[in-house]
């Protein structure tokens, strides 16, 4: 479907966002979508609200809200934006049957999540919150009789093994980084499928004995409790594991019991349920320099928003022209 005509320079549709806190809110929404007509923003939008607020909307641009089979019938939309890469959130077959073009953003994350997994592996491996406490305390490094206090060790990434669970786009700028460290970098493919000649491939036994493992898959049939009981109780000790795919593909009860039992480490930026629920076992462990988990913010660089938000008004306009 064509729209092309113009309101003041601009194009005559009204775009609507259900929620733009999951953008932030220091990146301007106006400036990306002020050349339409109407832009209309939501920090927040629950599911009670969403037909009404999309009642003479064109397009909608959604994060995490649903955009469900009745929101569809009951509304007049003319094209969905998935404001990610995901499109769970989004009744495929309801939008297919309306011949409603449902468009997300691929490959505009890769960068930051990768980044933010060696943020975290070195926090990990380097122990920076602990000296960081250390040397801002009254009674720390202002009060040593010496120069330099080890009392947590830290260990090099160097000719360590380092797996990566998923070789797409993400694991391999991930595999690349930890090459960079002087890793010994292997993968194993949750699909089967893919086959890289640059980097070992190896079967998930032979991944559970590595020194580090980069989780970076989707959530699907074959990865779901990939990281069950069984497989954590043959992680060595020492072995850092980190989750940057996302969650119920590591099982989190019984993690947190590992990073307490065992000299096992975790880095996680998913939860199976965001955000962490109140009572999760992760609030109680008692090793909390061997657990480092952040709220979902691995892909969520200033500059990946900024890379997705353009994307997004890309693909309107391609809408737009047809």
């Amino acid at each position: 479907m064509k729209m092309s005509e113009a309101t003041q320079g601009g194009i005559s549709v009204k775009i609507v966002c259900l929620d733009s806190d999951t953008l932030g809110n220091d990146i301007d929404l106006n400036a990306y979508f002020s050349e339409f007509a109407e832009f209309i923003s939501y920090p927040k939008t629950e599911p009670s609200q969403t037909i009404q607020r999309l009642k003479d909307a064109d397009i909608v641009i959604t994060n995490k809200v649903l955009i469900t089979k009745e929101v569809i019938l009951k509304t007049n939309l003319k094209l969905i934006c998935v404001s990610a890469t995901g499109v769970n959130n989004i009744d495929l077959e309801a939008a297919k049957v309306a011949n409603i073009p449902v468009k997300n953003v691929a490959g505009y994350s890769t960068s930051s999540v990768a980044q933010q997994a060696f943020a975290s592996l070195l926090a990990l491996r380097n122990q920076v919150a602990y000296y960081d406490e250390y040397c801002k305390r009254e009674d720390g490094w202002s009060s040593s009789p010496i120069f330099v206090h080890l009392d947590k060790p830290i260990f090099e990434l160097e000719g360590k093994s380092f797996c990566v669970i998923g070789l797409g786009e993400i694991g391999k700028k991930v595999a690349n980084i930890a090459k960079s460290f002087g890793c010994v970098v292997s993968y194993y493919s949750t699909s089967g499928a893919n086959r890289n000649n640059e980097f070992k491939q190896v079967s998930f036994d032979e991944a559970l004995k590595s020194d580090i493992i980069s989780i970076h898959s989707p959530l699907n049939e074959n990865t779901k409790g990939l990281f069950d009981e069984k497989a954590l109780s043959h992680l060595k000790d020492g072995a850092i594991l980190m989750n940057y795919g996302r969650g119920g593909i590591v099982d989190e009860k019984v993690i947190a019991k590992l990073v307490d039992e065992r000299e096992i480490y975790f880095a996680s930026d998913v939860l199976e349920t965001e955000p962490m629920k109140k009572n999760h076992p992760f609030l109680n462990v008692k090793n909390k320099h061997r657990l480092l988990i952040t709220p979902h913010i691995a892909w969520a660089s200033v500059e990946a928003r900024k890379r997705l938000l353009n994307l997004i008004v890309k693909n309107i306009k391609d809408f737009i022209k047809g």
